[in-house]
């Protein structure tokens, strides 16, 4: 590759991050870590002589919602995909499942079940370093001891390693503490217990912006919930159905964004073709001369594109 496409420059210190995003080189940033970080630098970039724009990915919590014949049909199954979703990597990936709604009644406890056991089989895991692992901990911690949480299940523990555990709690304790609808960065998940699944779509228009949404159904139960798909498509960047949200393929339809506070710029997308639009200023040239034309839309068309030739567009020779 040509010199500069690409480098890295090591760092412990914020520092590192302020003074790229502030250079008069830099005409573009892509970021993807914690909320404060990648606001802290949208300021920073704002504030600059020539402003510039920030594409933060800062976290999401990718909720779940089980419709109840999804449910009493096939919740093992579901259950044995969940643990698997959100103990993946750790939990570090960015669209690790950490809300699942779910309507109490017939299904229930025997999901429940399944799911605990799926994540008391699961082996401890390494985290990216031990900062992580420690931030990990208390988050655990505070979650544990919020009013109304209760335990599912946990794996084994080890020194050094994030323990998988999976947790319950009713809706009414979730809609009175705010902090339980935030992103744990680890292998933890939380099950929302709901009176009716037809407050899906309320509790959904509730919640902040999400990279992913998810939502298992039966086809004639989906069919009947578009209310919550709608409002899952303004709420999330990503919308999977009868799926997980772990795993983001590189392709044309692709999305990995959402709005805010998800990412900073709810239109763009970190993963996929139309990725390279972040970094692509759109510019024309208006009656140009044929000899000053890009190389790649000159006579010669080494890359296959169209050319104007006496105002009318011309494919290339084949």
């Amino acid at each position: 590759m040509p010199a500069g496409v690409f480098s890295m420059l090591h760092g412990q210190a914020n520092e590192v991050g302020a003074t790229l995003v502030q250079h008069p080189a830099i005409k573009a940033v892509g970021f993807t870590g914690s909320q404060g970080g990648g606001l802290a630098l949208t300021r920073l970039a704002a504030e600059r002589a020539e402003p510039i724009p920030v594409y933060a990915e800062m976290g999401s919590v990718n909720p779940m919602f089980l419709l109840p014949e999804a449910v009493r049909a096939r919740g093992d199954s579901i259950a044995s995909g969940l643990a698997g979703s959100f103990t993946l990597g750790a939990g570090q990936f960015c669209t690790s499942p950490g809300l699942v709604f779910v309507q109490r009644g017939e299904g229930l406890e025997d999901f429940v079940a399944a799911l605990g056991k799926a994540v008391s089989e699961m082996q401890p895991s390494v985290m990216l370093h031990g900062g992580i692992l420690s931030a990990y901990g208390q988050a655990r911690e505070r979650l544990a001891g919020a009013a109304g949480v209760e335990p599912i299940a946990a794996s084994a523990d080890a020194d050094g390693r994030a323990q998988a555990a999976a947790y319950r709690v009713t809706i009414e304790h979730f809609e009175s503490n705010p902090a339980l609808a935030e992103e744990i960065f680890g292998p933890t998940t939380l099950v929302v217990e709901v009176d009716d699944a037809e407050r899906f779509a309320a509790i959904a228009g509730a919640l902040p912006g999400q990279l992913t949404a998810a939502i298992h159904g039966e086809e004639a139960e989906l069919a009947r919930c578009r209310p919550l798909i709608e409002t899952l498509q303004q709420r999330a960047g990503r919308v999977l159905f009868n799926g997980f949200p772990t795993g983001v393929e590189v392709g044309h339809a692709m999305v990995h964004g959402g709005p805010y506070p998800a990412t900073s710029d709810g239109r763009s997308t970190s993963v996929g073709t139309l990725a390279i639009d972040r970094f692509l200023r759109p510019v024309c040239l208006q009656d140009t001369p044929a000899a000053v034309l890009p190389e790649a839309v000159q006579e010669n068309n080494p890359l296959g594109l169209r050319r104007l030739v006496d105002g009318a567009w011309q494919e290339p020779a084949m």
